[in-house]
């Protein structure tokens, strides 16, 4: 038999062991930072510099934020409706594919006050699309959802490849991509919008789809835990028996929360097509989509949580990029090691640290424990 302490206050859970897991991660990227030779404590500074060390920095580490935040949201949105979504990737790539294709047919016609609005509509509506055959399978027909959502991430892909080689690349033009949009045709950067200010800004890919991703965490905690239909996905999360007792059909919430996590994916692809490149591209997501079910994860599926694990991760990926320019040594696979240490220990031994430090606080506290066979 063996003790384990009474539950633990709400603190320890959202805060204080998150934190234990990344110093933990950081810990163990550190031993491979000293294995090849290197000073842990240099590559660590170098990170946090490259991620928070200047305004330079610091919009990278946004810009990268961004994705992250649209694409745990996504995956957090389905997660309360008891459904592992791992199609972001998919749904962004579709996204984005509405916002170009939009932009290609009326960039020459509309204004950018008309046009904008209108290709954010056109790729929420096919990240929508993208997610609701998925979803529509699993309510109807009984397919599992963590299948079909992988398999539409190599539908998109593929897709793509074959619009922008076949339909949409410019003849006589060697790079696989589509024309430029018109000028004007393009999410404002902070660069522009802060001037209005009088702030002055470098010119980096942070624009407004910054401002949406955060309006998103607002408008998600709001549906999940201040509407009658967060309330309804969330009882079809926990108990699919107890939502049909309630009246509630769990197919139809099955469809409402994949929905719902497609149209916030296909932000992604707003931000990285209208936001940054202005024309249509591959590889445009480059793993957004899969990067957010470790930030859902962390964040432990709650707006607040995934708006600060994106920043983690979008730190990692700014500071990680400058870490292998400054230290040679350390190469940008090692990088995504890093990323996946802070994944293992905060997403799947997440709860690993949690009987120590609740039989600690059990025992600073005194408070009793319960006993377990």
């Amino acid at each position: 038999m063996r003790d384990v302490p009474a539950a633990l206050p709400r603190w320890i859970d959202v805060a204080l062991l998150p934190v234990l897991n990344v110093a933990l991660a950081l810990s163990a990227a550190g031993l491979v930072v000293w294995a090849i030779g290197q000073n842990p404590l240099a590559a660590v500074r170098l990170l946090v510099d490259g991620a928070f060390g200047s305004a330079l920095a610091w919009s990278y580490t946004l810009y990268y934020t961004t994705n992250f935040i649209l694409t745990g949201l996504a995956v957090a949105v389905a997660f309360h409706c008891g459904h592992f979504n791992i199609g972001a990737e998919g749904q962004a790539t579709l996204g984005g594919l509405g916002v170009g294709l939009l932009m290609l047919t009326l960039d020459r016609w509309l204004p950018a006050a008309l046009l904008l609005p209108l290709a954010l509509l056109a790729g929420m509506a096919a990240g929508v699309a993208w997610a609701f055959v998925p979803a529509w399978l699993q309510a109807y027909r009984g397919s599992h959802i963590v299948i079909t959502t992988i398999m539409f991430n190599f539908l998109a892909s593929t897709l793509m490849v074959w619009l922008i080689v076949n339909v949409l690349k410019v003849p006589g033009n060697q790079a696989v991509e589509s024309r430029a949009f018109a000028a004007g045709a393009a999410l404002p950067n902070a660069k522009s919008m802060l001037s209005l200010i009088g702030v002055e800004w470098p010119d980096t890919p942070l624009n407004l789809a910054f401002a949406l991703a955060l309006l998103s965490c607002l408008a998600v905690w709001l549906l999940l835990w201040h509407s009658r239909l967060g309330h309804a996905l969330r009882v079809v999360g926990q108990s699919s028996d107890a939502a049909r007792y309630a009246g509630i059909s769990p197919p139809r919430m099955t469809l409402v929360a994949l929905s719902i996590s497609g149209a916030l994916a296909a932000l992604v692809g707003a931000n990285e097509i209208a936001g940054v490149h202005h024309k249509l591209l591959l590889d445009f997501v480059a793993g957004a989509g899969f990067t957010g079910i470790a930030v859902a994860l962390m964040g432990r599926n709650h707006p607040f949580g995934i708006a600060l694990a994106a920043l983690l991760f979008g730190a990692l990926a700014q500071g990680g990029s400058e870490l292998v320019f400054e230290m040679p040594a350390f190469t940008r696979d090692m990088s995504v090691a890093v990323q996946g240490f802070v994944v293992l220990f905060c997403g799947a031994l997440s709860q690993m640290l949690r009987a120590p430090v609740a039989r600690a606080h059990a025992r600073l506290s005194g408070r009793p424990r319960r006993r377990h066979g």
